[in-house]
């Protein structure tokens, strides 16, 4: 009987279930636009009842898709975006809504830790930045505008461990997602009371489930979810991980030769190293899904998400044009991007939709804009703009390393090879590109035939399941160009940063 793993990712926008031959060959595959929940400016949440009921439908349609046995699947692994929250009640039922990765609502916490010396202190133990989506800072928020919900939390999850949670029963906590929660001390690998304690949670270390690595057995499917999903009862569940190292893992990132970027929902930027950075001058240090390593990551809400709702927002006629010529509105506004010269304009745009690289209240904005812009003028200023918020970042990154031979892209901007140049341009570094779509569940499928014993470890797995589709290599015409752009996108953002707080309702 042939073997077959399945990942499931749940992201920013996204659910999927996708199943993989042990080869890496993706058999079949299902997926769902997930809710989002707004209440307000800065918030957004999910109902957690309707993400597993997505989830259960998605499982169920991947496995019809396949057109095979639920008994050949040997194995399954989660991964989904990591920071938000999900909480689990003591009565059996979600304690809130999900809160998505996206949330600013708790921005005020890291401003006064960094304020009160609490950051200082905490960096010994968690070795990261406090961003105001992770868990510490959106507990702090609930305890102070929703403390009625805190008596009832029995477990905090990250949402891909709410969904394994849901598939098996029982809660753990994989450590590469907690690891870049801040509730979590990197140093000591483990919970720890005092750091609990520094940010006022002491209370809720009994509600953090038991710590399991990526590969770790953490129980076969419940009978319950069996009857929901399809699965066959008893199959295995391995920890899985945070989507970053999923990504990661599916582009064959496990030595230190290059940096990942991905440009999702989020701008995430990172390489594997051995040693933590402890400089302070990156934004996090969490614990990567091959033992032994650390992930480095500059991540902010900036990335691709962006171009999907200007796209979204305010291209309606080109919607329209791409249907009539049949391909994808995406590729059509490529298209029209890539007439645009790279010295046409100097249009800039700072893709801060959801916030900027450190600041949650920036707001997006088109600086430069005047009569004679054309639309695809200003669709290459948006794809740029991204570009540049991702080398922002990167910049950091490169900084605390020696030697870089390739940059590993995903993403929406993977599947624009004009894009993709933009990325090798400004970064002037070889970009190359794997011959999957699916990278966040192709890394769960690797975790799981590991976990299995089909390879003895993720680099046996990269070997026979990672594909590599294309290399692009820097065009060094365009160096000084993007230069002096880049140090014009740096100089806008700095400048407005200061007064993205007189923007917020009152």
């Amino acid at each position: 009987m042939p073997s077959f793993f399945m990942g499931i990712d749940n992201g920013g926008t996204m659910c999927k279930a996708v199943i993989f031959s042990a080869s890496g060959k993706e058999i079949a595959s299902a997926s769902s636009r997930l809710d989002m929940i707004r209440p307000q400016s800065g918030f957004t949440e999910r109902d957690m009842n309707d993400l597993w009921s997505a989830n259960c439908r998605i499982i169920k349609e991947a496995i019809d898709n396949a057109h095979i046995s639920a008994e050949e699947i040997k194995g399954v692994a989660c991964t989904g975006h990591g920071k938000g929250l999900y909480l689990w009640g003591k009565d059996g039922k979600p304690c809130y809504n999900g809160i998505v990765s996206t949330d600013a609502r708790a921005w005020m916490y890291p401003d006064k830790w960094s304020n009160d010396g609490t950051a200082e202190r905490v960096f010994e133990k968690t070795y990261q930045k406090i961003l105001a989506c992770q868990p510490v800072s959106l507990l702090c928020w609930l305890k102070d505008n929703k403390p009625e919900v805190l008596p009832n939390v029995k477990w905090i999850f990250e949402v891909k461990d709410y969904i394994r949670f849901k598939l098996t029963d029982q809660a753990y906590a994989e450590i590469t997602d907690y690891s870049g929660s801040n509730l979590m001390n990197i140093k000591e690998v483990c919970f720890d009371r005092e750091l609990l304690s520094e940010f006022g949670l002491s209370e809720f270390y009994d509600a953090l489930p038991p710590l399991k690595n990526s590969m770790d057995f953490c129980g076969g499917v419940c009978k319950r979810a069996s009857e929901e999903t399809g699965l066959k009862e008893g199959t295995p569940l391995a920890g899985g991980m945070f989507d970053i190292d999923a990504c990661a893992v599916a582009m064959d990132i496990t030595n230190e030769d290059k940096i990942c970027v991905i440009a999702g929902t989020w701008s995430i930027n990172e390489y594997i190293s051995r040693q933590p950075v402890l400089n302070k001058t990156v934004m996090m240090n969490s614990l990567y899904c091959i033992p032994g390593y650390y992930l480095i990551e500059e991540c902010s809400p900036t990335s691709a998400s962006n171009y999907e709702w200007f796209i979204e927002m305010f291209l309606a006629e080109e919607k329209q044009k791409a249907e009539e010529l049949g391909i994808n509105i995406f590729e059509y506004c490529n298209d029209q991007a890539e007439k645009v010269s790279v010295d046409e304009q100097n249009l800039i745009f700072l893709p801060y939709i959801f916030g900027s690289n450190y600041n949650p209240q920036a707001k997006a904005s088109f600086i430069g804009l005047d009569s004679h812009h054309s639309r695809p003028q200003i669709i290459r200023a948006v794809l740029e703009g991204i570009v540049f918020c991702h080398m922002v970042h990167l910049e950091k990154l490169l900084a605390n390393r020696t030697k870089t031979l390739a940059i590993r892209l995903a993403g929406g901007a993977a599947n624009s090879l004009f894009w993709a140049q933009i990325f090798a341009d400004v970064l002037k570094l070889p970009v190359e590109i794997v011959d999957t779509k699916e990278l966040g569940t192709l890394g769960c499928a690797m975790v799981a035939a590991v976990a299995a014993g089909v390879y003895k470890d993720l680099k046996e797995a990269a070997r026979n399941m990672v594909k590599m589709k294309c290399r692009i290599e820097p065009n060094p015409d365009n160096y000084t160009i993007y230069e002096k752009k880049l140090a014009l996108y740096k100089k806008v953002s700095n400048s407005l940063d200061a007064l993205w707080r007189d923007f917020e309702l009152t």
